[in-house]
């Protein structure tokens, strides 16, 4: 870039410190997430499987009653659905309250504050009772944990876009998802040492209780320890009128089709142009949400393999994640947020083709008759790891582009409000599909189909319209903290 074409256009400062320290928040919402989402739904089938069999879900499988391992999945799905029917009603209404909240510590603060103390108090609970075998406990602290991680996250992903300018949130958004990813990775390398199916494969006699519960134990510990970072680092109201000029700058380059404008009712252009990003999101969240809710147990049950290959997988799929989130807002910035989502579910489409062909590999390497892990689905974690790091990385910011900064809780809020009634529907529409095929195949093709509906939607629907470049900061100035 030469000077004069330099000094044409606007500049504005994206400080990648002070974004990274803001992604702490989103660092132990995937940290408690990956924990629940890796865990939970094989606590559940267990726990099913006796209350319907008389028989844990290890019993079933060396009895050679398997097929009943899959006619359980249908109350898994419900349960896991129940908890995000309540994220689905309770997103929406702390990003309202936050936009609305005047606290000497900020807006978002004090929601993310107590969100934080309550989840990491509950967490440890789950499998205490699932230990206990104690159905009701468990459940009721699945929903604790639930409703207060929604008080937290609404406002924590708020933040970023509160003291981000729109031009440059989907590079920021690329740096909060890295430092999430993180969290991920933790939470999925203790998978790796504490293996699920070393307790779920063991008789009741010899399961060791630590093995379940230290992993929640150390999620509860690290995402306090993030928030107190969170808390002692980011000045919300400093910052906010410190980023004034800048902000408003912003809103004047935002890509909306027509200007944002308080005082009247949303366009008619950008309406459509909303609703159609969150019916794409809907879809989209429905796949993969499938997909994160039962490979625990696809893995255990279909593949017949150790735990900890999923947890393996799942930082293969980290890593796919985290480049996709570097590059993503530079491949924004020159071919536009549409066409960066439509690659990005692309080439999720293509990963998900190739797990079609996945099938246990009938190879037996572990001390409880577990099969060797197919290293084609690595390849497929890497490569859909990749394309929804690109589909995540401009889809948040094409929504909180639409709104004005007094609205950015309410428009995160609509955000959730889509991907958590994919995320209620799709395990109990999965699971009740699963009970009536009874074939862990079906997975892979259900991802599929919603990934290919996504993509026409959203190709269809949504136009490309390109931010105004700027001049971002460089060099030191973009790494102060102040």
């Amino acid at each position: 870039m030469n000077e004069s074409t330099s000094k044409a256009l606007p500049q504005l400062k994206l400080n990648y410190k002070r974004t990274a320290l803001i992604g702490f928040a989103f660092f132990g919402i995937l940290l408690l997430w990956q924990v629940y989402d890796s865990w939970c739904p094989t606590f559940l089938t267990d726990i099913f499987s006796r209350r319907m069999f008389n028989m844990s879900s290890y019993e079933l499988k060396m009895s050679g009653n398997e097929a009943n391992i899959l006619e359980v999945q249908w109350i898994v799905g419900i349960i896991m659905a129940c908890d995000n029917l309540a994220a689905l009603i309770l997103l929406p209404i702390f990003g309202n309250l936050s936009d609305r909240t005047h606290t000497p510590i900020g807006k978002r603060m004090p929601y993310i504050l107590v969100g934080t103390f309550v989840s990491a108090i509950a967490f440890p609970f789950i499998p205490l009772f699932f230990h206990q075998n104690n159905v009701v406990g468990m459940v009721m602290m699945m929903a604790i944990v639930l409703m207060f991680m929604m008080m937290y996250r609404n406002p924590a992903v708020a933040l970023m876009p509160d003291i981000t300018p729109k031009p440059l949130r989907a590079k920021a958004n690329g740096v909060i998802n890295i430092m999430g990813y993180f969290g991920g990775a933790f939470a999925t390398v203790l998978g790796i040492f504490l293996v699920l199916s070393d307790y779920i494969n063991t008789p009741d006699a010899a399961r060791n209780v630590w093995t379940i519960e230290l992993p929640f134990i150390i999620a509860s510990v690290l995402m306090v320890i993030s928030a107190l970072v969170l808390f002692f680092t980011i000045r919300e109201n400093k910052l906010e009128e410190e980023l004034k000029d800048e902000l408003d700058l912003g809103e004047k380059l935002a890509a909306v089709e027509t200007p944002i404008d308080d005082d009247k009712p949303m366009s008619k252009a950008n309406r459509n142009m909303l609703l159609a990003i969150l019916g794409a999101e809907f879809l989209w969240f429905m796949a993969d949400n499938a997909l994160g809710t039962y490979i625990g147990n696809y893995v255990i049950y279909y593949l017949k393999s150790a735990s900890s290959a999923t947890m393996i997988m799942t930082i293969v799929g980290g890593l796919g994640s985290v480049i996709g989130f570097a590059i993503a807002g530079g491949i924004a910035e020159k071919i536009g947020r549409k066409w960066t989502i439509s690659s990005g579910l692309a080439i999720t489409f293509l990963g998900l083709i190739i797990m079609c062909f996945a099938t246990p590999s009938g190879k037996v390497v572990g001390e409880n008759g577990e099969f060797a892990f197919p290293a084609l689905l690595y390849v497929v974690w890497l490569i859909k790891g990749f394309g929804m790091a690109l589909v995540h990385n401009c889809s948040f910011p094409m929504v909180v582009e639409l709104c004005s900064s007094k609205k950015i809780g309410k428009f995160t809020g609509y955000y959730y409000a889509a991907s958590m009634s994919a995320q209620t529907i799709t395990p109990v529409l999965l699971g009740f599909t699963l009970n009536q095929t009874l074939a862990w195949r079906t997975l892979p093709i259900y991802g599929t189909i919603l990934i290919v509906l996504a993509f026409t939607l959203f190709t269809l629907l949504v136009k490309n319209i390109k931010a105004v470049k700027v001049q971002n900061v460089t060099g030191l100035e973009a790494l102060d903290g102040d």
